[in-house]
This record gives C-alpha cells, structure tokens and sequence, in this order.
C-alpha cells in the first residue's frame, strides 16, 4: 500500500470525488487549494482532500474510497495519514459529512468527536436533494479531533 500527494491534474480523479461530494461546483470550491492524497493497493483505492482553513486548522473536505473496496480499512488508512502527514503544523482537524448515522460513526473510529452544525447547509448549497442511507440530508455535521 502506498500514498501519494497530487500536485497537479487533480480533476482526473473526478469519479472518484464525486462519490463523497457529488456536486462538481462544490468541488471545484476546494480542489485547488486542498492538499490531495491518493491511496494505492496495487490500483487507486481512496483518495483525500484536505484544506487550511485557518492557522492549526484544517479541514478534511473530500475523502472517497471505491464501492468495491469499501469497509476493507483504506479510508482508516487515510485519515491516519494525515493526521501524521499534520501533526506539528494541525492543532485542529475538522471533517463536515451529512447526518448520516454509517458516516459519523466512521469519523468516530478515526477519533473525531461530534462539533457543531450547519442547518440547512445541503439545501441552500446544492442544486439537487442529496439522499445518503435513504435519507435527505439537511444539516452540516462538523467534527473534529484535537491534537
């Protein structure tokens, strides 16, 4: 297994981050300036975008992995890595998912603690209703894990 930064051509994995944000204008919003890290175990896996956001404070904005190879540890991986490829320069990494009881759980095993909430952030940010676990969702769930 190994893990790669992305410095240019970001948008050729667009398949892929269309699966964790399946909007491309949202995208488009944090591609550029986000650090991109793809993950390969013999092929592409997973990938990760994370921004600064602010001094110590950086933001998980995109992590995907294949259907296929979902719930085999590739995103555990992930966010394992950054919290190294992070630590010493993040005092606080945040991560914004939908109210999605499968999502929040896996941001908890990686260590990351319920923050605050964005109501309405899917309805008034997305041009289409956006369903995870058969339900719509709604609110911006941040959490977050210190270091």
């Amino acid at each position: 297994m190994k893990i790669e930064i992305v410095l240019d051509n970001k948008k050729q994995f667009l398949d892929l981050l269309l699966l964790a944000d399946e909007q491309e204008d949202m995208i488009d919003k944090y591609l550029d300036h986000g650090d991109m890290f793809t993950l390969y175990d013999g092929d592409l896996k997973s990938l990760c975008v994370v921004t600064r956001e602010d001094d110590g404070i950086y933001e998980l904005k995109n992590i995907a992995t294949y259907e296929k190879y979902q719930g085999q540890g590739y995103g555990k991986q992930l966010v394992k890595f950054i919290f190294e490829y992070y630590k010493g320069k993040c005092k606080t990494m945040l991560v914004g998912t939908g109210d999605s009881p499968l999502t929040i759980q896996f941001y908890k095993h990686c260590g990351f603690v319920m923050s605050h909430r964005v109501k309405n952030f899917y309805i008034d940010n997305y041009n289409h209703p956006i369903f995870e676990c058969g339900e719509q969702l709604i609110d911006m769930v941040y959490l977050k894990k210190d270091f």
